[in-house]
């Protein structure tokens, strides 16, 4: 996992930085806290929150699911960018790193739009779904254990409506989805998970090469 689009020389990213609008202070400040933490390569890159936001305001969102959390980084991007009665359900198992994100989303504000659910969340989603919650989302951010992704991805697929957006991180793998005699188990989930993704029809699909890979896939 990268904290920057790791196809980039460190010189060509600290340009791509320089020519973006400025990171606000508290995401900065988030960053740079969970930066020192052991797990760290979890947080995503600035260039992706940015463009993470664009596409939440492109799509016009309101409601939207963040599977995988950590510090908050990106559920706190993607709640700064919905509308004042937007929100976002954040579901992680993890109290401690949790802790984090919460300090920092009441510091910006916007604590009243995300609903954290300290669940496994898979049980999140089907708690979703026999709530009749189908097509009520516009926005999912897919972050979480590789091995659940087509899990993650059919629950969301269906809770999305018509013309919403999926996201899914960490599609390259730092690159090693290329190597087909890798023996890292992430990422050979990965790569299962982008071959079963590609030919699917209910989607309009796109892989954007931006910090460790994004995907993209809009419900038809």
């Amino acid at each position: 996992m990268s904290n920057k689009t790791f196809t980039l020389s460190d010189e060509l990213h600290r340009y791509l930085l320089s020519v973006l609008p400025p990171e606000p202070e508290l995401l900065q400040r988030l960053r740079e806290e969970t930066a020192v933490h052991p797990k760290h390569s979890m947080q995503i890159a600035p260039e992706q929150g940015q463009f993470m936001q664009l596409l939440v305001r492109l799509i016009g969102a309101r409601n939207a699911i963040e599977i995988g959390v950590f510090t908050g980084y990106s559920a706190l991007t993607v709640a700064l960018a919905l509308p004042p009665d937007g929100s976002v359900i954040a579901c992680d198992l993890n109290e401690e790193y949790t802790t984090v994100a919460r300090r920092y989303w009441r510091e910006a504000g916007v604590d009243g739009k995300i609903d954290l659910r300290l669940a496994p969340a898979l049980e999140t989603l089907d708690g979703l779904l026999s709530d009749a919650r189908q097509g009520k989302f516009d926005f999912v951010f897919i972050d979480a254990d590789k091995e659940n992704y087509w899990n993650y991805f059919e629950r969301s697929l269906a809770l999305l409506r018509r013309g919403g957006l999926i996201a899914v991180d960490n599609v390259l793998w730092s690159g090693k989805v290329a190597d087909p005699n890798t023996d890292d188990k992430d990422a050979q989930s990965i790569r299962l998970f982008n071959e079963r993704l590609k030919n699917d029809s209910r989607v309009f699909l796109s892989l954007v090469p931006i910090a460790d890979g994004l995907t993209l896939a809009m419900k038809k």
